[in-house]
């Protein structure tokens, strides 16, 4: 009887210390937010525009080139032979295909550009989420900028905590 008192009160030890360790802190955030907030994104997005602009000064180059031909051969068509006629709308169809292969080749280039700009400020984002959440002793830190979170239990939100530990306004 002795041996079960004993277990009994260790069973229940346990529980009463798992329970007290189920209880972590929760915390959340809007990382949009603060993405947006940090001056390195504003650099970024300028950065990023610069670089969108001298693509689609070469796209528009290849467009004036398409547009140029094509009034030209709208303009002799009704003086062309057949072969010549074919061979000119060959060429159009080639020019056409160049500048669709050169848009998506572009939208390509700028999305690996973006990717690449802002994954330093991501990061600095989320050590500095990090940071905040061991300082104040949180478990759980949820990020609510998508506004998919439908319910969810009580937390602190930590946004002005992180902004100020980055030095932002």
């Amino acid at each position: 009887m002795k041996k079960f008192v004993i277990i009994a009160f260790v069973a229940v030890a346990g529980l009463f210390s798992v329970n007290a360790k189920a209880q972590s802190k929760i915390a959340h955030i809007n990382a949009q937010a603060l993405v947006t907030a940090m001056p390195e994104t504003a650099k970024a997005e300028t950065e990023l525009q610069t670089f969108a602009k001298s693509l689609e000064g070469d796209g528009k180059a290849m467009y004036d080139e398409y547009q140029k031909k094509l009034q030209e051969f709208n303009d002799k068509a009704a003086s062309m032979t057949e072969n010549v006629r074919e061979i000119k709308g060959k060429d159009l169809q080639d020019i056409q295909k160049r500048i669709q292969d050169y848009s998506e080749a572009s939208q390509q280039k700028i999305q690996d550009k973006q990717a690449q700009l802002l994954k330093p400020i991501y990061d600095k984002a989320r050590k500095a989420i990090e940071d905040v959440a061991k300082e104040k002793g949180y478990g759980y830190v949820i990020d609510n900028s998508n506004g998919m979170l439908l319910v969810s239990p009580a937390g602190d939100d930590i946004l002005a905590a992180v902004k100020t530990k980055m030095g932002i306004k």
